[in-house]
């Protein structure tokens, strides 16, 4: 349904989008996710419309959005991280302003009206002055804004951010609803979030695709690697370690002294356990805690976003 290819975007010298390419089927949900800055949410604005790349090509259903805007923006709602609402107007004025932007007809309004109400239940709201209503209510008038024209695609930016546990769980369950017949693109910076409603997960970085899959499958291609958490006190823990050649990324966090808690990453077909203690025996250090973790989405998350290696 959607596909990109070869994205390229920058403002000035920084490459927010580059090289970007995938493609979703009409269907899925998809969790889109990246630390800040990685490019989420110009990429979301340049499959809208709202931005044109510098290279590369975005096709729905064959078409170029960028040459064909208008059928882009009849096919895709969008529902922004910052949720642009009128808070003085009224839901219902809110709804009218909307429908003009739309080029919704007087006559096909109360029908378009009607759905975008049911479909997120904010009819107990409609009435009532924007500002007045929890963030909760005001992202689900931002999504019936996003759905009055019935899309095929709805594009989210950051959904559930500032909301509460309980907003976030009904925020949940509103777009699994509105999943069952549309391809939903969501982001977050949350892997959390992305696991809880997501069926396949985009992980972005500097602007470029470094994961693809569901979220089962993104786990199951992380069993080359073995985490192993350790708390260790000594002298030059770091600058040792770091010749072990096994060992690709090292994180640390000093405790007191020469005391330091320490997360080693390492390749899993390769047993790290004899030649860390090995080494641990040669420099006299003591360990104060030593347990190999089980590797999880977030732990995928982390070590395809992080830099390697700390310097301190």
């Amino acid at each position: 349904m959607i596909t990109v290819k070869n994205l390229t975007k920058s403002f000035g010298f920084v490459n927010a989008v580059n090289g970007l390419t995938f493609s979703i089927k009409k269907g899925e949900i998809v969790g889109f996710l990246g630390p800040n800055g990685a490019g989420k949410t110009t990429t979301m604005r340049l499959i809208t419309g709202f931005l044109s790349p510098d290279q590369g090509e975005i096709t729905l259903g064959g078409k170029n959005i960028h040459e064909d805007l208008d059928y882009a923006q009849q096919n895709i709602g969008y529902l922004p991280e910052n949720n642009p609402l009128y808070k003085s107007m009224l839901v219902s004025q809110m709804f009218d302003l909307s429908a003009d932007l739309k080029r919704i007809s007087s006559k096909d309004r109360k029908e378009a009206f009607d759905f975008a109400v049911s479909a997120v239940s904010i009819e107990d709201v409609y009435y009532r002055p924007i500002g007045e209503l929890s963030k909760g209510y005001r992202q689900r008038v931002g999504m019936a804004l996003a759905l009055m024209h019935r899309p095929n695609i709805i594009i989210m930016d950051e959904p559930t951010e500032g909301l509460d546990p309980n907003q976030r769980n009904d925020i949940r369950n509103l777009i699994k609803d509105l999943a069952k017949d549309r391809t939903i693109i969501l982001s977050t910076h949350v892997m959390q979030e992305a696991v809880a409603i997501s069926n396949r997960i985009l992980i972005i970085n500097k602007g470029k695709l470094v994961a693809d899959g569901s979220p089962s499958e993104l786990t199951q291609a992380s069993k080359d690697t073995k985490i192993i958490n350790i708390e260790l006190e000594g002298t030059k823990l770091l600058p040792t370690l770091k010749k072990i050649k096994d060992i690709t990324n090292i994180e640390s966090e000093k405790i007191t002294g020469s005391r330091y808690k320490l997360t080693l990453t390492a390749d899993a077909k390769k047993p790290l356990q004899p030649t860390l203690a090995k080494v641990i025996a040669e420099n006299n250090w003591v360990v104060w805690e030593l347990n190999e973790k089980v590797i999880n989405l977030e732990d995928v998350f982390q070590q395809l976003t992080q830099a390697n290696y700390e310097t301190k």
